[in-house]
């Protein structure tokens, strides 16, 4: 593995070297064109390790890959003559033919971009996950103002703003850029009749927040759709269950698609992960002859507002059912019973948030059904209990209800496609009958292509068998993010994000590899040459109004990084990321700056108007103050560089 990432890291640096070197020939055969005499072309800087000369022309290769030159006699005062005054020297010739030659380069980078886009789309395009395009919310997260408003896994996002919603990362990249909070139109979905409802929401991200920070937050409020297949990993290699799994004894199997648990669509792995952690219970619940399922509270004794009397009650239940541990550790739900597991009436309690309620209010799911006097609890979790103590033990034990697609396959699908082809082959008929069987006498296993699995009990991390090295591992982890935290200034932000550390480590695990689908993404290469160069233009813009902060950009070395990635994902994907850099280059290198290539056509535009060349003077007094930022910008973006790549490794 060490040896194919060096492999990729070389790779990457001669692409990078590679978009350098048709850079300066452009420059090169322009000026060659025009008169002008060459003196050197130099790859990377620094000292030369290979030098060689032709026709005139002192060519070398520098140690330092990350830049080039071409070097244009008449450059700069030669003794007592100006630039100008040579008649072979790039300033010795007319503004149209130095804008020509200024222009070169980054023609060349920018048609070579559209070059490689095309080679990429004539080749069938890349093989992208589902979640990278799909338009269909996979989780949204259920304390925002989204999902008050209404939204939920499921719904599809037509338009960002007045453009096609292209996919998520659409999304993060307006959140990053623009100023103003994104607006999303687009459609609930009711998956068991097919009927759509539009909606349009405001994606609120404060008003305080920029760059990354508000990206992130706009990734924490709402992330895209995904299959969940388990199955062997791409080329055949087997995908088993770890040891101590909890999905060991399930009776899940390989091509298994995971739709539906506890009562829940399910739309994604974050969507997954939130529901196995919610603090509900899956109830089998009578009411007036007829069975229904809900899913209520499930809370810590000590969360409840009980009488004397009914606390009483509850420790009597717990000696019958044997349970040793202190009554305020225990779970209940918010609901008086009887003793043969009838609602008498609702308990108020301390809720999630901290804040206490008058009885259990639905806010999650239409499956959230509020229980009514007279209301009979049959099982729990899909346990079946005939009295109140026998429920009392089944509450002390998380377990989840599963339901799987079987039979399928999921081959790679045009992007285009995948969306529609997300529902196909599920009867949500079999699903509601699979479902009704929960809790009931007689529990079934299959539908039609679907699968009831037996039940799942999660468990936190430290709940698995793992190896001294593992632990150690993840205590270190723990301890580096712990000292992190502490170095926070704001006091209530430190005890969040503390809360937050003391949740995962506590949070429920299935100890199961779930897979997207594939799709084959391949646009027009106008369509990828059009979203970069947009992009790109972005970034710019709020770059040079102050939005987005510098740190945010990547240097020499996120630029290598970048193109390593692409390599190790495969070559197609090092072509795309190679062809964005190359367009990058074109563009940056147009921007109207006196040591750049955009520098160079405003001087000759400035000559062509005022009809007076510019002395040497006056271009080093416009020249050397530039070439010290970018020297200092580029110093600074490395740095920023090296400290996210430090970051990700420790």
């Amino acid at each position: 593995m060490m040896i194919y990432n060096v492999l990729y890291l070389l790779l990457a640096a001669l692409a990078l070297g590679i978009l350098i070197f048709i850079h300066e020939l452009g420059h090169y055969f322009v000026a060659r064109r025009k008169g002008m005499r060459v003196e050197a072309f130099s790859i990377g800087f620094g000292k030369p390790f290979l030098v060689w000369e032709k026709e005139g022309v002192k060519w070398q290769l520098c140690w330092i890959p990350f830049g080039g030159y071409v070097k244009i006699a008449g450059m700069e005062k030669k003794g007592s003559l100006e630039p100008y005054q040579i008649s072979d020297g790039f300033y010795g010739k007319k503004p149209w033919a130095r804008i020509q030659v200024a222009l070169a380069g980054p023609a060349v980078n920018i048609l070579f971009s559209l070059i490689l886009f095309g080679v990429i789309w004539a080749t069938g395009g890349r093989e992208k996950s589902f979640s990278e395009y799909t338009h269909l919310v996979g989780w949204v997260d259920p304390s925002s103002t989204l999902y008050k408003e209404g939204m939920r896994p499921g719904d599809e996002i037509d338009k960002l703003g007045n453009k096609p919603f292209e996919g998520f990362n659409q999304l993060m990249y307006s959140a990053f850029l623009d100023k103003e909070a994104p607006t999303m139109s687009g459609y609930e979905i009711e998956y068991a009749t097919g009927e759509k409802k539009p909606f349009i929401y405001r994606l609120d991200l404060g008003q305080d927040l920029k760059g990354l920070d508000r990206a992130n937050m706009a990734v924490g409020l709402l992330s895209p759709a995904s299959f969940l297949i388990y199955d062997r990993y791409p080329g055949g290699k087997a995908n088993p269950l770890p040891e101590g799994s909890p999905m060991e004894k399930s009776g899940i199997e390989y091509g298994d698609r995971i739709i539906w648990v506890d009562g829940e669509l399910i739309f994604s792995k974050k969507q997954l992960i939130s529901t196995i952690n919610q603090p509900r219970v899956l109830a089998t619940v009578e009411r007036d002859g007829k069975v229904f399922l809900s899913r209520i509270p499930r809370l810590k004794v000590r969360d409840l507002r009980l009488s004397h009397v009914e606390k009483a009650e509850l420790q009597d239940w717990g000696f019958e059912a044997g349970i040793k541990d202190r009554l305020q550790d225990l779970f209940f739900i918010p609901y008086n019973l009887t003793a043969h597991c009838v609602v008498e009436h609702s308990l108020s309690y301390i809720d999630e948030e901290a804040s206490e309620k008058k009885a259990f209010e639905a806010n999650l799911s239409n499956l959230e059904v509020p229980l009514l006097p007279g209301d009979r609890i049959l099982a729990v979790d899909g346990m079946r209990i005939s009295n109140s103590y026998e429920m009392f033990s089944a509450l002390q034990t998380r377990k989840i209800q599963m339901i799987v697609q079987r039979g399928a396959s999921f081959p790679p699908i045009s992007w285009k496609l995948a969306d529609g082809d997300f529902m196909q082959g599920i009867a949500f008929a079999d699903v509601a009958h699979l479902a009704q069987s929960i809790g009931a006498e007689k529990r079934l296993s299959s539908q039609g292509s679907l699968s009831l699995l037996e039940p799942i009990e999660p468990k936190p991390l430290s709940d698995f068998p793992l190896s001294a090295s593992v632990k150690e591992r993840l205590a270190n982890e723990l301890t580096a993010q712990k000292k992190q935290i502490e170095q926070m200034e704001n006091p209530q932000e430190k005890a969040a994000a503390l809360r937050l550390l003391e949740e995962n480590q506590k949070k429920l695990m299935l100890g199961i590899v779930l897979q997207d689908r594939p799709v084959i993404y391949n646009p027009s290469p106008i369509t990828l040459f059009s979203g970069v160069f947009q992009e790109t233009w972005r970034t710019l813009h709020a770059l040079f109004t102050g939005f987005l902060s510098p740190k945010y950009m990547s240097g020499p070395v996120g630029i290598v990084q970048a193109i390593q990635v692409g390599w190790m994902l495969g070559f197609k994907e090092a072509l795309f990321w190679i062809a964005v850099i190359s367009l990058n280059l074109g563009i940056v290198n147009l921007l109207p700056i006196p040591v750049l290539d955009g520098g160079h056509v405003c001087f000759a535009i400035f000559e062509s108007i005022t009809k007076k060349p510019l002395k040497a003077k006056t271009m080093e007094r416009l020249v050397v103050p530039f070439i010290v930022l970018l020297v200092l910008f580029f110093v600074y973006l490395t740095y920023q560089d090296i400290v996210r790549l430090i970051t990700r490794f420790f």
